[in-house]
């Protein structure tokens, strides 16, 4: 195992799957001779060239077009987005090409694409910069969207999100590119629709997913010095999600709370509380509860935004309720 930065996680993957297969590619703002906006690609442009490190101009549709008709050729190729904000300049190309060329195609073409980039709050940067689009691209059938939240998952996720023959929307945050983890150096991936239970427990289910599952494991600290027992678990995945995970530690636990990063109408968490419902409703000694950002754009004053955005606290609130203490 060596210890290395999320970037740098996102780079090693990037560039070890270009070594084994010369259709991959990589293309968005300054990914090229700025070595990327964040550095997740640092060094690639001196090692594979300008054929396949390309910076493109400001325009994403335009961009992103060109890559799903690349990958209708037999390339595959990977569009950064310097903030997925900015990838609803080019939303119609996901959605109504990337998406849907598959089926409509009646299998003739598969679109082995990834989109990635980071995704919701970076602290101070307003209100359209601080957007969580995961619900948006989990609800077209498709796409797969993941979000990792660590080195660890990062490249292993990636390296099966390049590999795979559908369009992956795969969600980072610029919050998370100086974390830094344990990585193996031997080759290794993560299979895309499986969650990870990161802490065992016994009282309470929590379920959580990218940077803000951090707040669970600070929560999950504190309510051990009063013997709650939190179980976390991170989805990773978001679409193919890991029901039968979930469903399982419910069942275990008889309680529930969600931890996400996103507006409270029509979320990931929305979903999660529907199929627990529905499947594992008998087993439910509390209302599940979901804590997500105000309903509100992202406030630019940074008091504001502290308020805006759940925390720790908000969590132990959360656990605390459905335990009925």
């Amino acid at each position: 195992m060596k210890t290395i930065q999320f970037r740098e996680a996102v780079q090693q993957a990037m560039s070890e799957e270009m070594r084994k297969d010369d259709t991959i590619y990589l293309m968005g703002e300054e990914v090229a001779e700025y070595n990327g906006a964040y550095k997740a690609s640092k060094g690639m442009l001196d090692e594979f060239g300008p054929d396949r490190v390309i910076d493109t101009p400001i325009a994403e549709l335009g961009f992103s077009g060109i890559a799903i008709g690349s990958a209708m050729n037999g390339n595959r190729p990977i569009v950064e987005f310097m903030t997925f904000n900015f990838s609803l300049v080019g939303i119609d190309q996901i959605i109504n090409n990337a998406a849907k060329m598959r089926q409509m195609s009646g299998g003739q073409f598969n679109i082995p694409i990834v989109f990635r980039g980071p995704t919701a709050s970076a602290g101070q940067l307003a209100a359209t910069h601080s957007q969580a689009f995961e619900s948006w691209y989990a609800n077209c059938p498709g796409l797969k969207v993941v979000i990792p939240s660590n080195p660890y998952d990062a490249k292993g996720l990636l390296k099966s999100a390049i590999r795979d023959d559908d369009p992956v929307i795969f969600m980072e945050s610029e919050q998370m590119y100086g974390d830094k983890g344990e990585v193996p150096e031997e080759e290794y991936t993560i299979p895309l629709g499986v969650a990870d239970i990161k802490r065992e427990g016994t009282d309470v289910t929590i379920v959580s997913f990218g940077k803000i599952i951090k707040e669970a494991y600070i929560a999950a600290e504190e309510l051990e010095k009063e013997d709650i027992s939190c179980e976390i678990i991170d989805l990773r995945t978001i679409r193919p999600m890991d029901h039968d995970t979930i469903l399982k530690s419910v069942k275990k636990t008889n309680r529930l709370v969600i931890l996400e990063e996103a507006w409270p109408f029509g979320n990931i968490a929305t979903e999660i509380t529907y199929q627990v419902q529905a499947n594992a409703f008998d087993y439910l000694d509390a209302p599940i509860i979901k804590i997500n950002t105000a309903d509100t754009p992202a406030p630019y004053s940074p008091e504001l935004f502290k308020e805006w955005l759940p925390n720790s606290e908000d969590v132990v609130k959360a656990v605390k309720k459905v335990l009925y203490k």
